[in-house]
């Protein structure tokens, strides 16, 4: 079963730049990982909240905010889309992700959409 790790870290107080670079060989150890268990389907880090937009259309009018609509002190920093047998399981790898420590990890299901009811 595929599931996604979107990680969220905090919007202010994270790592600084030293800290980040000397965090970066862990991410490295922790991707290579999944990848060496099979069970790495993909993922990405994403850009920083100053360069989201958020798209609505209400009574056919577009709305555009700059950043996430939401007010919020952990921001999706990005994900992992891991296949493997359980929710357990996703969750044991969840725990692995150096980010756990200072932000989260949610553990979603992905919906087979194609798959028959």
């Amino acid at each position: 079963m595929e599931y996604a790790l979107l990680l969220y870290g905090p919007t202010t107080g994270g790592p600084s730049p030293e800290e980040a670079a000397a965090e970066h060989p862990r991410w490295t150890a922790y991707t290579q990982e999944l990848i060496d268990a099979g069970v790495h389907r993909g993922g990405q880090a994403l850009q920083w909240l100053d360069t989201a937009t958020t798209v609505r259309e209400r009574g056919g009018e577009r709305l555009l905010s700059d950043g996430p609509f939401a007010e919020t002190k952990e921001a999706l920093a990005g994900f992992y889309l891991i296949d493997v047998p359980d929710l357990d399981t996703a969750i044991e790898w969840a725990a692995k992700i150096p980010l756990v420590g200072r932000g989260s990890v949610e553990v979603r299901p992905i919906m087979n959409v194609g798959a028959a009811a």
